[in-house]
C-alpha cells in the first residue's frame, strides 16, 4: 500500500509513526525539531489520515507499508519514532525486518498484548461515522454525551473533514480498525529478538508500560533502556513537547 506521507529536512533517516486514530500531524513538532539533523519522514498509517483505507488492517501489513515506503524512497534503513500503536508497528519492523531499523524510540507502549483499552472510543466514533454530522459541534456534543474528556474529544474530532455533500465525515476507516482491533491491533508483536539500540519513553501518569511489562521488553529488547517523563500521561509529546523532542533528539544524535 502507498502510504501518505511527508519530509523535510536532511541527513539519516528517521520515520515517525502516529498512534491509533491519529495522522502524521501528530508528531509534526517532533518532526520540525529532527530535522535540523535528519531526513525526517513522516507517515499515515493505513485506514488513517490520507492514506488508503484498506479492509486488512494488522501490525504485519502495516509493518509491510513501511517497508514498501522505504523501497519507494531507496532508504534501505532507518530510525524510527513510533507512539502508541505506531510503537507496536515499529517494534513489529524490527522484530521482523532487523536489517531496515538502526535503532528505536517507542513512546508509551510495550511489546504486549493489551486489554480492551479503545472499544469504547471505536463504537462511539463507529456509531458516529453512521449518522449525517453538520458541523463540529454536533460531532463534539455526540461524544460529550458519552463522557468523553475534552482533549480527547479535540484529537478524535482532528479525523473530521467536509465530505461532497457539504457535511462531515471521518478520514479514518473505523470499520477496519472496528473489525481488526481486537484481533489485530491490540496483540503484541511478533517476531525475532531485535538487539540495536532502543529506548521506551514511558508517562509517569500512564499504565501502558508497567512493572509486569518491563522484563518483556528486555528480554526482546535487550539493549532497549526505559526513561519515564514525569507528570505526563500517555500523550507524552502533547503534554510536554519541549521536553519529549530534546530526549528523542539527543537519543538519535547518540546511535546515529
Amino acid at each position: 500500500m502507498k502510504l501518505n506521507y511527508t519530509e523535510q529536512g536532511d541527513g539519516k533517516p528517521v520515520f515517525l509513526i502516529h498512534g491509533l486514530f491519529g495522522s502524521l500531524s501528530n508528531l509534526g513538532n517532533l518532526a520540525r525539531a529532527l530535522a535540523c539533523d535528519f531526513r525526517v519522514i513522516s507517515v499515515d498509517l493505513r485506514n488513517h489520515g490520507d492514506s488508503p483505507h484498506d479492509a486488512e488492517m494488522s501490525l504485519l501489513s502495516m509493518a509491510q507499508d513501511i517497508v514498501e515506503l522505504m523501497s519507494n524512497l531507496s532508504i534501505p534503513s532507518a530510525y524510527f519514532v513510533g507512539h502508541s500503536l505506531g510503537g507496536k508497528v515499529a517494534m513489529q519492523l524490527a522484530m521482523n525486518e532487523a536489517d531496515r531499523v538502526k535503532g528505536l524510540v517507542v513512546v508509551d507502549i510495550a511489546p504486549v498484548k493489551y486489554k480492551d483499552n479503545n472499544s469504547n472510543i471505536i463504537n462511539y466514533l463507529y456509531n458516529l461515522s453512521n449518522v449525517v454530522i453538520k458541523d463540529r459541534k454536533m460531532a463534539d456534543a455526540f461524544l460529550s454525551k458519552h463522557d468523553v474528556e475534552p482533549p480527547v474529544r479535540a484529537f478524535l474530532l482532528k479525523n473530521l473533514r467536509r465530505n461532497s455533500a457539504g457535511n462531515f465525515e471521518l478520514k479514518i476507516n473505523i470499520n477496519a480498525i472496528k473489525a481488526n482491533y481486537e484481533s489485530h491491533l491490540s496483540v503484541a508483536p511478533q517476531g525475532e529478538v531485535f538487539i540495536a539500540p532502543c529506548l521506551f519513553l514511558k508517562g509517569e501518569y500512564s499504565s501502558y508500560i508497567d512493572q509486569q511489562s518491563l522484563p518483556i521488553i528486555k528480554s526482546l529488547f535487550p539493549q532497549s533502556s526505559v526513561q519515564t517523563i514525569d507528570a505526563v500521561g500517555h500523550w507524552l509529546h502533547a503534554e510536554k513537547p519541549e521536553l519529549f523532542n530534546q530526549i528523542v533528539l539527543q537519543y538519535i544524535r547518540e546511535i546515529s
